[in-house]
């Protein structure tokens, strides 16, 4: 959004109104301008408003009201959850490149239901924030080898996300390029939710469920899994597959069922992807694909990403 002089000189008026209210108010008074207030920073954000400015907004405290009775400063963890959502990229950017490690950390409460780990990762999936998630990816590389895999990894809330990894995420909204970054940078294929299921079993139910639906870029993320799981991975759509062959061999092809049932070696495309795929670090991931020796058409995805 383009700001004029005077829209700027606007803002900054209506900000010390804000808060020469906040200091001068008392008791159920001063609770309902910062109340009123609380949605400000929420509007700003989706305004794509300067980053500046939004990160004058964050740090006053009667721009955020907690349930309780409590006010404190907007988190650049909360603060880059807004951002996901309206995808402000350049304070995205700003938060993640200033606070990486707080920008990535557990919000408060009013933000997350589940306190065990950050939701960034899958919120920016779910949104398809892919260059955002780019960048979320590339902060985490900078982090000891746990912290990294505890983001990576990190599984949703059991009551309301099903315990879903951000890999999961990706499977079930079918988002071929979250689901490659995620791959290339080191998020386990293997990791069941709470229902028991992998990433291949989200994928495949949805391959399932709506057949004639958009099954290029299902079909595009099953290839994107194949380079990434072991061989012997085991999981629980596999009974399915070999009860009714005929039906998953006309919706995945026979090289992919086949492969999938253990009944056959992956292709010679595939295995040769598998070990390319390996040669390139996550802190190289997805620049280094353009270097892989194949012609463009063969390449997984066209991610022309900014570092």
């Amino acid at each position: 959004m383009n700001m004029t002089v005077t829209g700027i000189a606007r803002l900054q008026s209506d900000h010390t109104l804000l808060i020469e209210r906040w200091v001068g108010g008392r008791g159920a008074q001063s609770q309902k301008h910062c109340k009123k207030s609380s949605f400000a920073f929420y509007q700003a954000v989706r305004d794509l408003l300067p980053v500046w400015f939004l990160e004058d907004m964050r740090t006053m405290e009667v721009f955020h009201w907690e349930d309780g009775g409590k006010v404190s400063v907007y988190s650049p963890s909360e603060a880059l959850l807004y951002a996901l959502v309206h995808d402000h990229q350049p304070y995205a950017r700003h938060l993640l490149t200033k606070f990486p490690q707080s920008a990535l950390a557990v919000p408060s409460q009013s933000f997350s239901c589940c306190q065990s780990s950050a939701p960034h990762l899958a919120m920016a999936v779910r949104y398809n924030r892919v260059r955002i998630l780019f960048r979320i990816l590339k902060a985490i590389q900078a982090f000891p080898p746990g912290d990294r895999a505890g983001h990576l990894d990190r599984r949703g809330c059991s009551r309301v996300e099903g315990g879903k990894t951000a890999l999961h995420v990706a499977c079930e909204l079918v988002r071929p390029e979250c689901l490659l970054l995620l791959l290339g940078h080191g998020a386990s294929p293997c990791l069941q939710d709470s229902a028991g299921n992998t990433p291949l079993d989200t994928l495949l139910q949805q391959i399932a469920h709506t057949p004639a639906a958009n099954m290029r870029a299902k079909l595009l993320c099953l290839d994107c899994l194949f380079f990434f799981v072991p061989q012997d991975l085991q999981f629980t759509m596999k009974q399915q597959l070999l009860d009714n062959r005929q039906r998953w061999q006309d919706l995945l092809g026979e090289n992919r069922l086949q492969c999938l049932l253990g009944l056959a070696p992956p292709s010679l495309f595939v295995g040769a992807m598998r070990v390319l795929i390996r040669t390139i670090s996550p802190e190289h991931f997805p620049e280094a694909l353009d270097n892989l020796p194949l012609p463009h058409f063969l390449k997984p995805l066209d991610l022309k990403l900014e570092s």
